[in-house]
């Protein structure tokens, strides 16, 4: 099979086009041929080493082990079964929840063994995936490529709106809303859970397609006074911040948050390392909360809720397999919005 990997830490020349075997399936898995795998910030991040220390990175203490096949929002259709696996597999289109775990339900994304496809595991940039059976799930659509899109920013962004507990007229923000976790968080907070949602971006010619997908007001982060435009179009402090943006927007955030507000970051794509007045968290009785993943009964309420058209899929763009560096650089432009998809076949 034609495969894309990962030689090692560093730029997108680490990328390589090779000839692989079609992987075999353990008794528990199925073998997959990948139809569409969207782009994420984990398996750059990964390349990049941005996660871990001392030049380690990926999900485990060790790090990754080179080289590696990286992708984990996956669709595809089971082409054959292990032995342990009910045959009525076969055939089905199916979309992969992106690691295992050992942690017990509810705790699956904090269990110190958590091991992401992509990073521990070889992933959905290759023309084959083994993966276990039980974490393949019918497509939400019938279109392999809108229905990559969800896999890991949809889950995140999930479990985001969940953690801080949104709730009818709540007025929540959404940094970096254009993206691929922002662009759900706005979705997912105003259309599911009927939250009033500000959208933070950076050109506001995405102002239209920002209120199509839920946004009740769209901001520029590039305005000098966007404290004070949040604060006057909300009539007041905001509830809830949903953060991918980091430093950036940490400041303004905290600002804007009514005392007893909560701030959830999912990401840093506007710096790793912040400074914090904590006068300003314990006197605003201010939460705090990390975030990334979720849990598998979050990603069957998120594939129930794209069913049901009340998510829907935000492509900017679809690439070639064979092009992975091209497409990794556009990803990394600013002003896109939604996700970039590869394709196993044109």
């Amino acid at each position: 099979m034609k495969a894309v990997q990962v030689k090692g830490y560093g730029d997108v020349d680490q990328l390589e086009i090779v000839e692989k075997p079609i992987p075999e399936p353990k008794s528990n898995e199925v073998l997959i041929q990948v139809k569409a795998c969207a782009i994420n910030n984990t398996e750059i991040w990964m390349r990049e080493g941005a996660y871990g220390t001392e030049g380690k990175s990926g999900w485990r203490p060790e790090g990754v082990q080179f080289p590696r096949i990286p992708g984990s929002d996956i669709t595809g259709k089971v082409v054959k079964v292990g032995s342990q696996v009910n045959e009525s597999m076969m055939g089905r289109d199916v979309v992969l929840f992106p690691f295992t775990s050992s942690g017990e339900e509810g705790l699956e994304h904090i269990s110190e063994d958590m091991s992401f496809i992509g990073s521990e595991y070889d992933g959905g940039y290759a023309e084959y995936v083994v993966w276990p059976a039980d974490l393949c799930y019918p497509m939400p659509l019938s279109n392999y490529i809108e229905s990559a899109v969800f896999s890991v920013s949809g889950m995140t962004a999930w479990h985001m709106v969940e953690q801080i507990q949104a709730k009818p007229n709540e007025t929540i923000m959404v940094t970096g809303a254009n993206g691929g976790v922002g662009s759900l968080n706005v979705q997912i907070a105003s259309k599911v859970f009927g939250a009033k949602v500000i959208a933070i971006v950076g050109d506001l010619a995405l102002e239209t397609k920002m209120k199509e997908l839920g946004a009740s007001h769209v901001l520029s982060y590039k305005s000098e006074s966007l404290a004070d435009e949040i604060i006057e179009v909300n009539g007041g402090p905001i509830d809830s911040v949903l953060d991918v943006v980091g430093d950036a927007l940490f400041a303004t955030s905290l600002q804007v948050l009514k005392k007893g507000g909560k701030f959830c970051t999912s990401g840093s794509a506007g710096g790793q390392k912040t400074e914090l007045d904590f006068r300003t968290m314990y006197l605003k009785h201010i939460t705090l909360y990390g975030s990334v993943l979720g849990t598998r009964s979050e990603f069957k309420r998120m594939l129930d809720a794209i069913s049901e058209g009340k998510i829907k899929p935000v492509i900017d763009r679809t690439f070639p397999l064979e092009q992975a560096r091209e497409a990794q650089t556009y990803f990394k432009n600013a002003g896109k919005l939604g996700k970039i998809v590869l394709l196993t076949e044109e």
